[in-house]
């Protein structure tokens, strides 16, 4: 019995980093993985996602097993910027960018990792459960293609999305709920210098509402942030419109409701007092999942790291990913971690130990 490959695995790995796949421009990087699932006996379907969204496409491909049990491993195929032109750099077991783009191991070790087992298991001749996968585009600016995925596809009712950091065991089987608030102040111009008081200031308004506003960690399940602010036109002309972009999570629908009611009630009663305009617009992006670790899914994932002698762990996480759309979809789905560092960053990098024992552990789950 041949062991994952790790050549071959780096190899790979490097490759698909190599390939230019910034959020919405995925088709390099979902034409190679189209071909490369096909040439290793998957059925590959390429699934639209609107062109709006994307120049790619959603793969979703199966390979049919003899022993019982099917699960989808999900993995999406964007990164964030920037990240063209990648040069990846090996140092003493470690693989990072060379320093001025992100490496992409988000996510393309979750690619590398269910690639390379399959490679192996194919080697070795083994009887292994049917495997699905299902890559996504535009994870990364608001989980389009895990969206948009055409889930009349999937067979399996369980799924594996590998995209998470930490040490390889890692299960993450809670993740918030998160909504985007887009808020626009309507104040009035006036001329600074000569009649300000004729005028109302849209960021005067603002501030007052912040300045009421819990806002940060909220509480253990619950937090709170304003992250775009944009407005003004002059230092002479009293500030007439400002434009805010807010988000609220929590792992609890009904806190993440309250948090929501308390920023929006805020905001409007700011303006209300200052005789200012306002117009809120607040979506929810995703919902929270929570799978408790006695969940059979769960459990076989425990079991199968076990046999690799690696201590799972389940955790909550403050983020969301492809896993909370597949939740919210019915298909009852964990993220795991690959051992990816400092991820959406230039220092982002990836332990090629860590590739390895994520590969290790597809290949026993889907054999066992």
């Amino acid at each position: 019995m041949t062991k994952i490959n790790q050549e071959r695995l780096v190899e790979h790995f490097i490759e698909l980093v190599k390939i230019d796949s910034e959020s919405g421009n995925e088709k390099a990087m979902a034409e190679t993985l189209a071909e490369q699932l096909g040439q290793m006996g998957f059925e590959v379907s390429k699934l639209p996602v609107p062109e709006h969204i994307t120049n790619g496409f959603n793969i979703y491909g199966k390979l049919a097993g003899s022993l019982e049990g099917s699960t989808v491993f999900s993995s999406h195929m964007d990164t964030v910027t920037p990240g063209n032109g990648i040069e990846p750099v090996i140092e003493e077991g470690i693989i990072r960018s060379k320093g001025n783009t992100i490496l992409g191991g988000d996510d393309k070790s979750g690619i590398a990792a269910v690639m390379e087992a399959v490679r192996t298991i194919q080697e070795n001749g083994e009887a292994h459960k049917t495997i699905e996968v299902a890559f996504t585009v535009y994870e990364e600016l608001g989980l389009e293609g895990a969206k948009h995925f055409d889930m009349s596809k999937i067979e399996s009712q369980q799924a594996i999305v590998l995209d998470s950091g930490g040490p390889i065991g890692t299960i993450i089987t809670t993740a918030p709920g998160q909504q985007s608030l887009k808020i626009t102040v309507k104040g009035k111009p006036a001329h600074a210098g000569l009649a300000p008081e004729t005028g109302i200031n849209a960021l005067t308004v603002a501030s007052d509402a912040i300045s009421q506003m819990n806002l940060s960690r909220i509480d253990e399940e619950t937090t709170a942030n304003i992250g775009v602010v944009r407005g003004g036109q002059a230092t002479n002309i009293v500030m007439p419109e400002l434009y805010i972009e807010a988000e609220a999570r929590s792992l609890n629908d009904d806190k993440l409701a309250k948090q929501v009611e308390h920023m929006v009630s805020t905001f409007e009663a700011a303006a209300e007092k200052h005789g200012a305009g306002i117009e809120i617009d607040s979506t929810r992006s995703y919902n929270a999942y929570q799978i408790a670790d006695s969940d059979p899914h769960v459990v076989a994932i425990k079991a199968a790291f076990e046999a690799n002698g690696i201590e799972p762990m389940t955790k909550p996480t403050g983020g969301g990913s492809d896993a909370n759309i597949f939740n919210e979809k019915g298909l009852k789905t964990v993220n795991l971690s690959t051992g990816m560092a400092k991820v959406h960053t230039t220092e982002e990098f990836i332990a090629i130990a860590d590739l390895i024992a994520i590969s290790e552990f597809v290949r026993t789950y889907v054999t066992r």
